[in-house]
């Protein structure tokens, strides 16, 4: 791991909670229908209500469904973007560059590869044949995390992967330089591998670790 890299503990990291507002995203998706129920009962602290990881796991848990599925993909940019308008508008391109059964089929067909084959062949899905316009790796990594965490074939349970995490990665002693995006598959399966076998010798939890190396990225930013 990278010098001064500490571990947060589970609570700490399912606890994260990052405030929104919803005013900002309902006029940017393709319908009301895309909006959680969840994600308006979550509680308010100083004026704006916040979304934790708990909450999007147990929203996760309906993406068996299409609209399961598209509550699945709205939270996960909710929880990532922050409150930010510009990061908002960002992450909304996703749903102003695809027509709704678009998103519908990449999203169903990308999430099956996961139930299947595992992290590293949804990745591969999401980034080639089942790429979702405007969602990149940060972001579809999210998607699969959170889809992932409780069903997922394989021994590697997907993490997410975004400029900060690469960053840490770059610091440490991985065999490789890690560029700031453009990560490939391959790559992925790389950082999946690293991930997973320190926080079994730390007898932490994955997550945990990325949050450890997610901090320690935005230290070197």
């Amino acid at each position: 791991m990278p010098t001064m890299t500490s571990v947060p503990d589970r609570d700490e990291v399912f606890g994260q909670a990052i405030p929104f507002y919803r005013a900002r995203w309902l006029p940017l998706l393709p319908g009301p229908d895309w909006w959680p129920a969840e994600l308006d009962a979550c509680p308010t602290v100083a004026g704006r209500p916040r979304v934790d990881r708990t909450t999007v796991f147990g929203i996760a848990r309906r993406s068996g469904t299409v609209e399961g599925r598209r509550h699945l993909l709205t939270a996960s940019l909710v929880w990532g973007a922050g409150t930010r308008a510009r990061s908002v508008a960002r992450c909304a391109r996703v749903f102003a560059e695809s027509p709704p059964q678009e998103i519908d089929e990449h999203l169903d067909a990308a999430l099956g590869v996961l139930r299947e084959e595992g992290a590293v062949a949804a990745y591969y899905a999401f980034s080639n044949g089942h790429h979702i316009r405007f969602l990149g790796p940060a972001f579809f990594t999210k998607v699969l995390y959170f889809a992932g965490h409780e069903q997922r074939a394989g021994a590697r349970r997907p993490l997410i992967l975004d400029r900060f995490v690469s960053l840490a990665l770059r610091a440490a002693d991985t065999g490789e330089k890690w560029p700031p995006g453009g990560w490939t598959t391959p790559r992925y399966g790389r950082y999946l591998s690293f991930a997973h076998d320190h926080a079994r010798r730390a007898g932490v939890l994955p997550d945990q670790m990325k949050a450890a190396l997610f901090a320690r990225g935005k230290q070197l930013a």
